[in-house]
């Protein structure tokens, strides 16, 4: 039996939230202190889990559009792991960056210093997680949370 849209966008919110909260065990209890690129990887899980929990709140059109929103902050996500791996990674400095311009210009990195604000160089950041560099993981979840949002966008009544 297939899983219902509020089912699918419960799991989603879930599933955001729980990567941020394992994001911040591995910076404030192993050390593994966050680049801007990483700072906005988590803004996007967290604005994929209020959305999500929005479209549980709405039905028929509303949770559409939620859903089709949380496909696109999955694209986008997408989009930030795929850059922090193949170039910012590699780069001494994340200063400027679009992800350093994005963090710094909502004042996240103000307002919620722990959990927003980026505390290395992108080339520092680059760490792995059983052998597998940690915006892979990342990844792997915003293409998991993007597939579950076009089911979620399927499932719902028209």
């Amino acid at each position: 039996m297939r899983p219902g849209a509020a089912t699918l966008l419960a799991g989603i919110a879930l599933a955001a939230a729980a990567s941020v909260a394992l994001a911040l065990v591995s910076q404030h209890r192993f050390d593994m202190q966050p680049c801007p690129w990483c700072i906005l990887q988590r803004l996007i899980f967290v604005v994929i889990a209020l959305v999500a929990l929005l479209g549980l709140a709405l039905h028929g059109l509303g949770r559409r559009l939620a859903a089709a929103l949380v496909a696109a902050l999955a694209l986008a996500g997408i989009a930030a792991a795929l850059w922090q791996n193949r170039v910012a990674a590699k780069s001494e400095s994340c200063n400027l960056t679009l992800a350093d311009r994005i963090v710094s210009g909502l004042q996240l990195d103000a307002w919620l210093p722990e959990i927003f604000q980026p505390r290395a160089s992108c080339i520092d950041a680059a760490v792995d997680l059983l052998g597998v560099p940690y915006e892979l993981w990342s990844l792997a979840l915003f293409v998991a949370l993007g597939a579950a949002a076009l089911r979620a966008l399927s499932a719902v009544p028209r």
